[in-house]
């Protein structure tokens, strides 16, 4: 069982994603689950994944830690291309969860193993890692919503925010400067230029953002 963000028509007369989320299940047949390789959900293991506690605090946004972010380069102290250990020096912080995969994920004697994320659970971000020139280096940061750092861009809050109103608040702000505008998968609108990818995370019965802060050339 899980959540996805809810979608349908909004009031300024289009259709696009709502601040409010909904049910999804996956439905397997019997014994599936038994078998260790079943578990694997999107290439990942879900006994790997962070388990969320059963809660859904949300940090009020001046208790959170502030980060600066310089777009393609750094998002507080953590700069791309950096080393894994590079990454948990700079938190001072030991991952608390970590994901990686096999070339082919269901054949593990096959290959070599290569590191995707680093989850960090005290600062609340996760680290997420390609290989370009064979080891592993920090491609992008997510900034996890409901408890992680707030940081900004032209201004604009971008972490633990109600979708729709940063929406409305990037949509305005590309307007007033005459910016470009890209839609990603989930809806979420984005300038061009910063690959900033925003998704949304759930808090009970509604969402608020979660940014996603890349490289360039990185594809989420």
């Amino acid at each position: 069982m899980t959540t996805e963000q809810e979608w349908g028509w909004l009031p300024e007369g289009h259709v696009g994603r709502k601040d409010t989320v909904i049910t999804s299940a996956l439905f397997t047949a019997p014994g599936v689950t038994d078998d260790a390789a079943a578990s694997v959900i999107a290439g990942y293991d879900v006994r790997d994944l962070v388990a969320n506690p059963g809660a859904w605090p949300v940090t009020p946004d001046q208790e959170r830690l502030r980060w600066d972010w310089t777009p393609l380069e750094q998002v507080g102290p953590l700069q791309f291309g950096m080393s894994p250990r590079q990454v948990a020096a700079a938190l001072d912080e030991a991952p608390a969860g970590r994901t990686g995969a096999f070339p082919f994920w269901y054949w593990k004697e096959s290959g070599q193993w290569s590191l995707h994320t680093d989850h960090f659970e005290r600062v609340d971000v996760t680290a997420q890692y390609w290989s370009p020139d064979g080891v592993p280096q920090l491609g992008a940061v997510t900034v996890h919503g409901r408890t992680g750092p707030q940081l900004h861009y032209a201004g604009i809050p971008l972490v633990g925010i109600t979708p729709s109103v940063l929406d409305a608040a990037l949509i305005q702000h590309v307007e007033d400067h005459d910016l470009g505008l890209r839609f990603s998968p989930n809806g979420a609108a984005v300038p061009d230029g910063p690959n900033l990818y925003l998704d949304a995370t759930r808090t009970g019965d509604a969402s608020v953002s979660e940014p996603t802060l890349c490289a360039a050339n990185w594809e989420n």
